[in-house]
C-alpha cells in the first residue's frame, strides 16, 4: 500500500470536515478501522468509503447501530443484494418519519404565524390607543 492510498487522522478531518474526535468515536464504535502506525491513524480507502456512508446515514437520521448493520452486510466478493434491500427498508422507513415530522412542523409553522399575526394586531392596537 503506497501512501496515496491511506489518509492521516488530519487530512481526513479535512477532506470530511469532521473532527478528530469524531473519527476517534467512530474507531471506537468500531465502524472505522484505521491502521494503527504507532499513535498515528491511516485510513484505507475502505474506511474513506464507510465514513461516506456513515455520514449520510447520520444526515438522514439513522442510527449507528442501523448503519453498522448495513456497513457489516457489505460482501466485497459476492452480490450486495441483502446490503441493498436493508438500506431500502430503513430509507423507506425514514422517509415516512421525517414527512410526518415535516405535516407536523408545518401546522405548528401555521399556527405559530397566526398567533404571530394577532399579536401584531393586538400590538398595534394598543399603540393606537396610546396616541
Amino acid at each position: 500500500m503506497t501512501t496515496t492510498d491511506t489518509l492521516s487522522i488530519r487530512e481526513m478531518c479535512d477532506t470530511f470536515d469532521v473532527t478528530p474526535r469524531t473519527l476517534r468515536f467512530y474507531e471506537a464504535k468500531e465502524l472505522l478501522f484505521p491502521i494503527r502506525e504507532g499513535t498515528r491513524r491511516l485510513f484505507t480507502r475502505r474506511d474513506r468509503a464507510r465514513l461516506t456512508l456513515i455520514l449520510r446515514g447520520k444526515r438522514f437520521g439513522f442510527s449507528l447501530e442501523d448503519i453498522r448493520q448495513i456497513l457489516d452486510m457489505y460482501d466485497r466478493d459476492g452480490s450486495n443484494e441483502a446490503q441493498m434491500q436493508r438500506t431500502y427498508e430503513l430509507a423507506k422507513d425514514r422517509l415516512a418519519q421525517m414527512e410526518a415530522q415535516r405535516a407536523e412542523l408545518d401546522v405548528a409553522i401555521a399556527e405559530l404565524r397566526t398567533e404571530i399575526d394577532a399579536s401584531e394586531h393586538l400590538i398595534h392596537g394598543f399603540r393606537r390607543a396610546a396616541e
